[in-house]
């Protein structure tokens, strides 16, 4: 009886899904960016104020550095416009991180109407999952990899003086952290392909070995330098989420849900 019920439930799911039409889509589409911009800019304004004393944080891992190596600390900047642009930016990147819940909170909203409502259950974990990740890897690029790299790329040119441009550093900043945020996504990505049948646990421990020298190619990309100290620093953290990925895809596969929901109900 429980298995008619939910064939009958999966089929009427399944016509009410095919009733969306583009037009629904794409209104639920743009009220989702709406409320996504909204996030966005009300974060900007709040953190806007506090701009130069945020961008003094964003200062110590190049200031930790120059000092290790007896060089001035100073940034500079060529342009008289360069700091109002650079605390912009500041502004928006750090409103950004903090609107993060709330812009993964409408991407799942969005994905969520395509979702079968024995689905829908798993929304909220991976939810809170992907905002955990997204911060924890940019926490991990500022405490960790920036570090590191930055060390090794001063220490690499002490026969010559230094002059970092604030604007450059910052480029050089955003590119590590927002990045290894992004990249932290990986369980979400791969989870949600594995709840909707996509991959299967079984294919991403098969091809572990590709995805490891994958890992390393992004590493040789995105860090700025190329020693194997600093690739593997970075991509570390990314076979073990890869690692991690495999067993939530596990978890969430549509025949081992079958099979829990299929003991659950053999259960005297």
């Amino acid at each position: 009886m429980p298995d008619v019920m939910d064939g009958q439930e999966t089929i009427k799911e399944e016509r009410h899904l095919g009733q969306m039409g583009l037009l629904q889509h794409l209104q639920e589409l743009r009220q989702r960016v709406i409320y996504s911009l909204i996030a966005v800019v009300v974060c900007f304004l709040a953190v806007w104020y506090f701009a130069d004393r945020i961008f003094k944080l964003i200062e110590v891992p190049i200031q930790n550095a120059l000092a290790a190596h007896k060089m001035d600390t100073h940034l500079n900047y060529d342009d008289p416009t360069g700091p109002f642009n650079l605390y912009m930016k500041t502004g928006l990147i750090v409103g950004i991180f903090a609107a993060s819940p709330i812009l993964l909170y409408q991407l799942w909203m969005f994905i969520s109407p395509g979702l079968y409502r024995r689905e829908k259950r798993f929304v909220l974990p991976f939810l809170f999952l992907s905002v955990g990740l997204f911060l924890s890897g940019g926490f991990f690029g500022y405490k960790i990899v920036f570090p590191v790299a930055l060390d090794f790329l001063i220490g690499y040119a002490t026969d010559f003086h230094p002059v970092i441009m604030a604007d450059k550093y910052f480029s050089l900043f955003l590119t590590i952290i927002l990045g290894l945020a992004i990249i932290f996504e990986l369980p979400i990505v791969l989870g949600f392909m594995g709840m909707l049948g996509v991959v299967n646990a079984r294919f991403l421990f098969k091809h572990i070995r590709g995805a490891v020298f994958m890992f390393f190619v992004v590493a040789a990309i995105l860090t700025p330098t190329t020693d194997p100290l600093n690739m593997t620093i970075y991509a570390a953290p990314l076979i073990a989420l890869y690692i991690l990925s495999i067993g939530i895809v596990w978890l969430v596969h549509p025949r081992q849900r079958k099979k829990r929901r299929d003991k659950k109900i053999l259960k005297p």
